[in-house]
């Protein structure tokens, strides 16, 4: 039945209209994971010539053990955002006369082929034959190795799991946010050092198979659970019930004072919250508003005197993060109903207008989040409040503007995560506005007179920008209108 399965899907690729297109895409992203594959082994090479230079002195075994759980918290993360749930085909499998427990083992064993899975291998066993093979012989390697490489598989059943259990609730977000906080946030803070509590499990690993027999265990009783769950909630009611009735009646009130535009942006919130790659970009936006720990907190971008100049970038980032991430597929988000807004008078204008309504909406709570960064100093809350400033009086415009160069049709139920579904040449080029246009203002002032008077400088060109919205607004509109047809054309292109 295996077999069998694998090759009803091997059928359902090669006879896809988009076959080409697919193989294509895979080839591209086939060598970017082995480019990306290779990177880990020469960093796992080069492992202990770092860990020397950074801990002069000290055994690099033992600082290593003493960090490894970060990794795995790093792990979590990223497989959080990027592993996939095998749960695609199973509206096409259940209704056939196949054991449901067969169907469920392997979808799970094929979710488990992947490179993800071999990224602890990689980085860490040219580390372990440098380090441990010369003194602790095969056996030690084979118990330190086998340590490391069970845990992270039993992290791939347990996000298996945790994802369909989580992924859509308020507790699954918690959850996500508190790993991040208590695993990085206690040692800098000083509560407790969680690399300390978890070093002599890998230190015993390469004396003794008891942290190996102990994580077999685990492993097997980790893919059990995720077995037990996927077997017990896989109906075809459920399914289709799960998709159309979740955030049914989910709107922002708000919205409403705005007539029509309102309650085209409170459909597209609708959107965002229904759809799986929508509902990843808005994840994505909060969990970036963390940016600025990485720079505020690094003395090296410290300025005794004004204002350091990545900082515009950084609010920039910050306080647009969903405006740019969101905006750079402005139209491609409603490519399975353009044709729906295209027959409305006035729907398009509308449509467009009420994404501009959500677009500074959500800019304005991103501002606000970023308020408490205040305590790294009041100039970047007022490097925050001219980016924010800027990025709704004018970023937003041509954000949007180069969105609209021929935008593509994308899958919203596909997950955000190496789909490049309706990305074209414009979604590339968005990056020269973010990078260059803030500068363009800031930088002249900055060097002529100070770096507040580069701040006021962007202030001021966002605050024009908002007194002129509705002309600078109509101009997108206006080309939306003219392209109108050769959009919708390009819509109903199959994926």
């Amino acid at each position: 039945m295996f077999f069998e399965l694998i090759r009803l899907q091997y059928l359902k690729s090669v006879r896809s209209t988009s076959f080409a297109k697919s193989v294509l895409t895979n080839i591209f992203l086939g060598f970017v994971v082995l480019l990306l594959l290779f990177y880990v082994v020469g960093a796992g090479l080069l492992l202990k010539t770092i860990i020397e230079k950074l801990a002069e002195g000290q055994d690099p075994l033992t600082v290593l053990n003493s960090y490894l759980i970060y990794f795995f918290l790093m792990e979590f993360m990223y497989r959080y955002f990027i592993q996939q749930l095998p749960v695609v085909e199973l509206e096409s499998l259940l209704h056939l006369p196949i054991g449901k427990s067969k169907i469920m083992h392997i979808l799970l064993l094929r979710s488990f082929i992947s490179p993800i899975n071999i990224i602890a291998l990689l980085l860490f066993l040219p580390f372990g034959v440098q380090v441990i093979l010369p003194v602790s012989g095969a056996i030690g390697l084979i118990g330190w190795i086998g340590s490391i490489v069970l845990t992270s598989w039993i992290l791939h059943w347990f996000m298996l799991w945790f994802k369909q259990r989580f992924e859509d609730s308020t507790i699954g977000l918690l959850i996500v946010v508190a790993v991040l906080f208590l695993g990085s946030g206690s040692s800098y803070m000083g509560w407790f050092n969680l690399g300390e509590i978890m070093k002599p499990v890998f230190d015993l690993s390469e004396a003794t198979p008891i942290p190996v027999i102990v994580l077999a265990f685990l492993f097997v009783a980790s893919y059990w659970l995720c077995f037990k769950y996927y077997f017990n909630n896989a109906y075809l009611e459920d399914l289709s019930a799960e998709e159309n009735v979740r955030f049914t009646d989910q709107s922002i009130g708000f919205f409403s004072r705005f007539g029509l535009a309102g309650e085209m942006a409170n459909l597209e919130w609708k959107l965002i919250i229904r759809h799986k790659k929508s509902r990843t970009y808005l994840m994505l936006s909060g969990f970036f508003l963390l940016y600025g720990l990485i720079f505020y907190t690094n003395p090296v971008y410290a300025s005794d005197e004004g204002v350091s100049t990545i900082f515009i970038f950084v609010g920039v980032f910050i306080t647009g993060i969903f405006m740019i991430q969101y905006g750079q597929l402005f139209l491609s988000w409603n490519s399975g109903n353009f044709d729906f807004f295209l027959n409305r008078r006035g729907g398009v204008e509308e449509l467009i207008r009420g994404k501009y309504l959500l677009f500074i909406s959500v800019s304005v709570v991103c501002f606000l989040a970023s308020v408490p960064y205040v305590y790294f100093g009041w100039q970047i809350l007022a490097v925050h409040f001219a980016t924010f400033l800027f990025n709704v009086g004018i970023l937003v415009h041509a954000i949007i503007y180069l969105a609209l160069w021929k935008p593509k049709p994308m899958d919203l139920n596909k997950g955000a995560m190496f789909n490049y579904e309706g990305v074209g040449a414009a979604q590339w080029l968005m990056v020269i506005p973010m990078m260059v246009l803030p500068y363009l203002i800031y930088l002249p002032f900055s060097f002529l007179v100070s770096d507040y008077a580069g701040l006021i400088a962007l202030s001021v060109c966002g605050i024009l920008g908002i007194i002129f919205f509705k002309p600078l607004a109509k101009l997108n509109v206006q080309r939306v209108m003219q392209n109108k047809y050769e959009i919708s054309s390009s819509f109903r292109q199959e994926l």
